[in-house]
C-alpha cells in the first residue's frame, strides 16, 4: 500500500476529479449506453452498469466531502479521538452503505431474503462471523449491522484502502486492516483482540474467518495448507465442505477470549458467489435474482469455554453453513457446487 499521505493527497482527489468528469459527461454516456444496450445480452446491461457506476461515484464524492467537513469541525483532526467525531464518521459510512445497497437493489433488480433475522432491539456486544463470497458482500453485512443499531468494528483486507472513502472512514473508527503476507496475518490477531476487548453494548465486531472470497483455487489451497500443517482432521472437514472455505480460527478465538460476554452471529449468504471476477460480473449482471441470507445467533453461554472446543464449534458452524448453501442452491435449480472447477478439481 502507498503511504497514507499519498493516498489522501493524490488518490482521493484523483477519484473526486475523475468522478466529477464522468458525471459531467453523463448525458453523452447515457446516449451511448442506451444505444448499445439492445445489442448486448441482458436487459439494458450497459445502461444499468453505467447508472450504478455514476451513483457509486456520487456516493463516494459526497462521503469524502462529508468526511472533510467532519474533520474540519473536529479542529482539523485535533479532536478526532472524541466519541462525537467517531459517531459522525459512523453516520457517514451508514448513510453511504444505505445508499449503495438501495442503488444496487434498483439497478440490478436484486432482492434480499433474510431467514431468522435478529430480534428487534437486540444489543451488543456481538461478534458477527460471515462467509466471504462475491462482490460487495462485506458492504451488505456491515449495512445490516448498522440496521440493527450497532456500530461495526470491521476486520478487512488492507488493499481496500485503495478505495478512498473506506480508507478515510475506517481509519477513523475502530477497525483493523490485514495484509496479505503471513506475518501480517499474525500481527492482525492482537489487533482483533484489542478491537473486541473494548467493545460496548452498541458495538459489533465483523470478521470473515475464511480470509478471502470463495474460489475453487482457494478452497484447494486451504485444504493443502491444512494438510501441510499436519491438521488432517480439519483438512478432511474442509474437503467435505463444497461451498465455503475452511475457517481460520485465530482471529475468532482472539475475539471470543477478549470479549467473553459477547453474543455471536454466524451469517451465511448465497447468490453472489459466482460473481468473483470482472468477467463474471459482466456475464452475471444485471442479476434479476434473490440473495438469500441466513443468520444463526448464539449467546455467550452457549459456546464452549476452552479454545479447542471453540475451534471445533467454529468448524461445525461452517459445515452447517455449507449444508444450508447447498440446499438453497438446489432449491433454486442451481448446481450443488458453485463453480465448475470444483467438479474438475475435487
Amino acid at each position: 500500500m502507498p503511504p497514507r499521505l499519498v493516498r489522501r493527497v493524490l488518490i482521493a482527489p484523483l477519484v473526486v476529479v475523475a468522478g466529477t468528469a464522468l458525471i459531467a459527461g453523463l448525458p453523452l454516456l447515457l446516449l451511448v449506453a442506451a444505444g448499445l444496450s439492445p445489442w448486448i445480452p441482458g436487459r439494458w446491461r450497459p445502461l444499468r452498469l453505467l447508472l450504478f457506476a455514476v451513483g457509486y461515484l456520487v456516493v463516494e464524492i459526497a462521503g469524502l466531502l462529508a468526511a472533510y467537513v467532519v474533520w474540519v469541525w473536529s479542529g482539523f483532526g485535533v479532536h478526532q479521538r472524541s466519541p462525537s467525531f467517531v459517531a459522525r464518521n459512523h453516520a457517514i459510512l451508514r448513510g453511504a452503505l444505505r445508499a449503495l445497497v438501495a442503488l444496487a437493489t434498483r439497478a440490478f433488480n436484486v432482492s434480499f431474503e433474510v431467514e431468522n433475522p435478529p430480534a428487534p432491539g437486540a444489543r451488543g456486544p456481538r461478534i458477527v462471523m460471515s462467509r466471504h463470497a462475491g462482490p460487495g458482500d462485506s458492504f451488505l453485512i456491515v449495512h445490516r449491522v448498522y440496521r440493527r443499531g450497532l456500530h461495526p468494528r470491521i476486520v478487512l483486507k488492507d488493499l481496500l484502502q485503495w478505495e478512498p472513502l473506506i480508507d478515510v472512514i475506517l481509519n477513523r473508527v475502530p477497525s483493523t486492516f490485514v495484509g496479505h503476507r503471513p506475518q501480517d496475518r499474525g500481527a492482525a490477531v492482537p489487533a482483533v483482540r484489542e478491537l473486541a476487548r473494548t467493545m460496548g453494548e452498541r458495538d459489533a465486531l465483523v470478521i470473515f474467518p475464511e480470509g478471502g472470497n470463495f474460489t475453487a483455487a482457494r478452497r484447494r489451497h486451504s485444504i493443502t495448507r491444512l494438510e501441510e500443517l499436519g491438521r488432517h482432521e480439519e483438512a478432511e472437514q474442509a474437503r467435505a465442505m463444497r461451498n465455503v472455505l475452511a475457517p481460520r480460527p485465530g482471529g475468532v478465538l482472539a475475539a471470543l477470549e477478549a470479549c467473553p460476554q459477547a453474543g455471536v452471529d454466524v451469517v451465511a449468504h448465497t447468490g453472489l458467489e459466482d460473481l468473483s471476477t470482472p468477467v463474471d460480473l459482466w456475464r452475471g449482471l444485471p442479476m434479476d435474482a434473490a440473495v438469500d441470507i441466513r443468520l444463526w445467533s448464539f449467546e455467550a453461554g452457549e459456546l464452549p469455554a476452552e479454545a479447542a472446543g471453540r475451534e471445533r464449534w467454529l468448524y461445525a458452524r461452517w459445515a452447517e453453513m455449507d449444508d444450508w448453501i447447498a440446499a438453497r442452491r438446489l432449491a433454486r435449480g442451481e448446481p450443488g457446487e458453485p463453480l465448475a472447477e470444483l467438479r474438475a478439481g475435487g
